[in-house]
């Protein structure tokens, strides 16, 4: 029997075969934290190599996994993503404003963003003018729970997600977590950063039984069972999803994040430490 996990009439092969995490369901949360991956292996050409955390890229095209956002939750139970801190610094002589912060044992920066456009974005930048919290998205792809529990814009809350241990929506296992597909620091731009949210009993026995630098970043970027990444496709910035599209079992990514574009495949259970060369700055181009 084959090892190509896509199906001969889709007529395509795996591109990228990464390290094998709790993406083998019949394991699921049996390798938790032990999953974060530390190697580092850097793509692209420009301004200078930026390491991040992302959940990672198992099979298809995309050329690595997507960044993760760190989520608080305040005192009323709304969630946010966190941005890292704002300030200036001097750089050849000027004094330039940038986004960037240790957290988790890890350099966290506006640069973890810089692919697919995304650098651009109003949202992305630290003079943006508006706040972190995360509000449910509208349009293709959203899941139907959400349609139903809130409207478009409306901020996310804990409570929303009470039946996170058990929901299912008949796509995969039951009980794996329950997502969301939110925006993130886009009220009145003209762009939207999407964002995808996750409530897991995986993901607490990962934060539970993690040691070291895994404990450190999860610590630092996940709370009470949600986590949250930058949801645009490392390959042609498509929107993948977690359990959103039925195709993604016959692809073998019923369980995971899979971008019906072109079948990438991400392990939302298995989080790697990656790096690519940032762009330069305007001035250093």
């Amino acid at each position: 029997m084959s090892d190509d996990k896509y199906p001969p009439t889709s007529g395509r092969r795996r591109f990228v075969k990464g390290v094998v995490g709790s993406a083998a369901l019949t394991g699921v949360g049996a390798t938790t934290a032990a999953g974060i991956n530390l190697a580092t292996s850097p793509t692209g050409t420009g301004g200078g190599q930026t390491v991040f955390y992302g959940i990672e890229n198992t099979d298809g095209p995309a050329p690595r996994g997507m960044p993760m956002i760190p989520v608080r939750i305040d005192d009323e139970g709304f969630l946010r993503g966190y941005y890292p801190e704002v300030r200036e610094v001097e750089r050849r002589g000027e004094t330039v404003t940038v986004a960037s912060e240790e957290l988790g044992g890890i350099e966290y920066s506006a640069n973890w963003f810089q692919y697919c456009g995304v650098q651009g974005y109003e949202g992305v930048q630290p003079s943006y003018d508006g706040d972190n919290y995360f509000r449910y998205a509208s349009g293709a792809g959203v899941y139907d729970w959400q349609q139903e529990a809130a409207s478009p814009g409306d901020r996310v809350n804990v409570e929303d997600f009470t039946d996170y241990e058990t929901w299912g929506n008949g796509i995969g296992r039951s009980g794996l977590g329950k997502p969301a597909l939110v925006t993130w620091r886009s009220q009145d731009t003209e762009n939207t950063i999407p964002v995808q949210v996750m409530r897991s009993t995986v993901l607490e026995d990962m934060v539970d039984t993690a040691t070291g630098a895994a404990k450190e970043w999860l610590d630092a970027s996940t709370r009470d069972g949600f986590m949250a990444w930058l949801n645009k496709c490392t390959h042609f910035c498509c929107v993948p999803g977690f359990k959103s599209s039925a195709q993604s079992a016959d692809f073998g990514a019923a369980n995971e994040v899979y971008c019906p574009c072109h079948q990438s495949v991400y392990d939302p259970f298995s989080i790697v430490q990656r790096s690519f060369i940032a762009f330069p700055r305007p001035e250093e181009g």
